[in-house]
């Protein structure tokens, strides 16, 4: 069964790994004209790309455009003005034992890389990592989520307007295409999914030895506390919350809050819905919706499992799940990463039942902190463990190339955007350089007397 799944793979490795070894992609004039490339067809193509979104996912073209398409072009353009600096030679200073000669750095391409990506950016987060591989000299195979296949189908589109097939190439298709791809002899792999699907991610790569980046996601809190200020509050943690209905990675997984101003964020809360939304007993028309029937009834199943005090409107012809408050949580709703509108809400007395909630789980891939006190925002940033944080804001640390985005542990391995996109699609080879007009006889034998002399140097 194994071997048939493998001839449905249309790839092949040896020959995407031989155009890597005849030199274009490694050229940086031809990584700095396939990313413009790159760029153009996607502007040209933004209307297929938002209408797609909104097919697969119901996203409005705002909010297609903010967190997709033009977080995409962003990214494609802080690559492009910054990758002939970041390929040059790094000189470091070398140690004594290296004198005289010379240390440097080279940021080299890793080769023939896999990329797989989740439905609920399906652009985004497939043409983003994409772009760093290119950056960094790479040639690549993506992966798209069969659940967002009109977006999928776009990519493959792009792709194939853009670059050689030995250079970049889709291949579509359901979990088994995925698990027979992990199969094949990759020089690198970068996932984004769940944990779960992350482990096997990593058990495939380690049974050949091939490192990777898992991009996964975990139960992200935020803790606000009683000098919040709770109408920006509000605003700001239904806009991460209820963006993509939900469907967000880092979208805030469930609120800790002071109980002496419970009930004040909760009327904030609904207010700020209302006026984002309007009436959410039926499909608002700037709201997402949920991505296909099995998700839809996860979450309603988990709905169940707490006391519902706003929202709670659903219709499962529409894929439709209303942003929803919910006190009293239990089960799968403190466990497991809802990755949907439902939002339980927990109070807390002291700082240390908040600190102690967040760490039965294993670290998040964000943290959310909502205090106008300095003294305890540190103390939370120093107690929790996070891929990253905000304070007084969610979401935004994923909005620059300038700054790393990853998670800890169980929430991800590895990091990515601008720099770190093009560091972790790169092999930093460590190069000294000697010259020949000296050679020093310390380090040769017969050693004799040298011991004392090596441990004055090295000591």
């Amino acid at each position: 069964m194994e071997v048939a799944e493998k001839k449905t793979v249309p790839v092949n490795v040896d020959r995407l790994r031989a155009f890597f070894h005849e030199g274009p992609p490694k050229e940086v004039k031809v990584r700095l004209r396939y990313l413009e490339r790159l760029e153009a067809s996607i502007r040209r193509r933004e209307a297929e790309i938002l209408k797609a979104l909104h097919a697969d996912l119901g996203k409005s073209d705002f909010e297609g455009y903010a967190s997709e398409v033009g977080f995409t072009l962003e990214e494609i353009r802080y690559l492009r003005r910054r990758l002939p600096r970041w390929v040059t030679p790094k000189r470091v200073s070398p140690s004594l034992v290296q004198l005289p000669g010379r240390s440097y750095i080279r940021y080299e391409p890793r080769g023939v890389v896999l990329i797989i990506s989740p439905w609920n950016y399906p652009f985004q987060l497939l043409m983003v990592p994409l772009a760093g591989a290119i950056a960094a000299g790479n040639v690549a195979v993506l992966k798209p989520s069969e659940f967002a296949p009109a977006t999928a189908q776009i990519v493959e589109e792009i792709t194939k307007d853009t670059f050689p097939p030995e250079y970049v190439q889709v291949v579509q298709g359901d979990a088994e295409v995925s698990a027979s791809l992990l199969e094949l002899d990759w020089d690198y792999i970068f996932f984004t999914g769940s944990p779960r699907i992350g482990r096997k991610v990593a058990e495939a790569a380690a049974r050949r030895l091939i490192p990777y980046t898992l991009e996964l996601g975990g139960k992200s809190p935020v803790i606000v506390e009683p000098d919040a200020d709770l109408s920006v509050a509000a605003r700001r943690i239904a806009w991460g919350k209820w963006l993509n209905a939900g469907q967000t990675c880092i979208a805030p997984d469930y609120l800790l809050v002071h109980e002496t101003v419970l009930d004040p964020l909760v009327q904030a809360i609904q207010r700020t819905v209302t006026q984002f939304y309007g009436d959410i007993m039926h499909p608002p028309k700037e709201y997402g919706r949920i991505v296909h029937r099995g998700h839809y009834d996860r979450l309603m199943r988990m709905m169940q499992e707490g006391e519902v005090v706003f929202g709670g409107y659903a219709d499962p012809e529409k894929l439709y799940i209303s942003p929803t408050l919910l006190l009293s949580p239990r089960g799968a709703l403190l466990e497991e990463e809802i990755f949907g509108p439902l939002l339980p809400i927990i109070p807390y007395g002291e700082k240390q039942e908040a600190i102690e909630f967040v760490r039965r789980l294993p670290p998040p891939l964000a943290l959310y902190i909502f205090s106008g006190s300095e003294k305890t925002q540190r103390a939370y940033l120093e107690q929790l463990q996070s891929g990253g944080a905000c304070i007084n804001d969610t979401l935004m640390h994923i909005g620059s190339s300038r700054l790393p985005f990853g998670g800890v542990r169980d929430s991800g391995i590895g990091r990515y955007h601008g720099w770190y996109s093009f560091e972790t699609f790169s092999h930093a080879r460590a190069v000294v350089k000697t010259p020949t007009w000296i050679d020093l006889p310390l380090r040769y034998p017969p050693y004799g007397k040298k011991l004392s002399l090596i441990r004055r140097l090295l000591g």
